[in-house]
């Protein structure tokens, strides 16, 4: 009885042991996973925390379990193709307050229909690709940014079939209608189909040239016709101006004679 109880101290001593130590590799593990300037820490998954780590650029060394990823108040630029294409738990993505003015088209492919939060808000976004936010099921913010509204800002908003409500928040720096700068992109939406315009303007156009090549042929006419008018005056006057066949005397005694 006494070597059974030694046994089982043993054991459970041992299973102890065995749990701290798998626990502590597990903690150097994401430690050590963790990008430079960043911290990791668990708390219903990885979260990492890069915000204010003066990156110019998305750290591609991302731990692929990461859940929640701050990248806020930084300096990064741009957001590559497929850059977060391995963080398949990735649930929140802030990427406010950087100074991000391009956003490939294929940037969130991986994680579009993971994500629950996504934030651009307060960077330098004037437009981006028709599809950046294609099959996007996060809600997104998207507003302080010097957007140009146009077509490609409508399709990509009706894309974000979840997000109708950020159209209120966005305001147009630019527009393809004067009139519209400054305004909420709502306001331009509903007052001009964005997405007409090109064809409008294309018809305008068409028309113009249509009507100037039209003008263009008449005149020819016109001048062909008036141009004929008067050679043909002039030849009529030049007929006229020829004098007329006179008889000779002599004709005349000759058929006098005969008679």
């Amino acid at each position: 009885m006494h070597l059974v109880d030694l046994w089982l101290t043993r054991s459970l001593s041992m299973c102890l042991l065995l749990q701290s130590f798998v626990l502590m590799i597990l903690c150097f593990h994401s430690a050590s996973m963790c990008p430079k300037g960043c911290l990791c820490s668990h708390s219903g998954g990885l979260n990492v925390s890069c915000s204010n780590a003066n990156l110019k650029e998305i750290p591609r060394d991302l731990p692929p379990e990461t859940v929640l990823l701050y990248l806020d108040s930084n300096q990064i630029t741009s957001i590559p193709n497929e850059i977060f294409k391995d963080l398949h738990q990735l649930r929140v993505l802030n990427l406010s307050k950087n100074g991000i003015e391009f956003i490939d088209e294929h940037a969130f492919k991986g994680v579009a229909e993971t994500l629950q939060t996504l934030d651009l808000s307060d960077n330098r976004i004037k437009s981006v690709h028709k599809n950046a936010f294609n099959n996007l099921k996060a809600r997104a913010r998207i507003a302080n940014n010097p957007w140009h509204c146009d077509c490609t800002l409508q399709q990509v908003l009706r894309s974000m079939a979840s997000n109708h409500e950020t159209a209120n928040n966005i305001i147009c720096k630019t527009s393809v209608l004067d009139e519209h700068a400054g305004r909420p992109f709502l306001n331009a939406a509903n007052d001009a189909d964005l997405c007409n315009l090109p064809k409008k303007t294309t018809d305008y156009a068409m028309l113009v040239t249509m009507f100037g090549w039209f003008t263009m042929v008449i005149s020819y006419v016109v001048y062909y016709v008036r141009q004929n008018q008067e050679d043909a005056r002039r030849h009529l006057e030049y007929l006229k101006s020829l004098p007329s066949r006179q008889k000779k005397p002599d004709e005349a005694d000759d058929i006098s004679t005969v008679v």
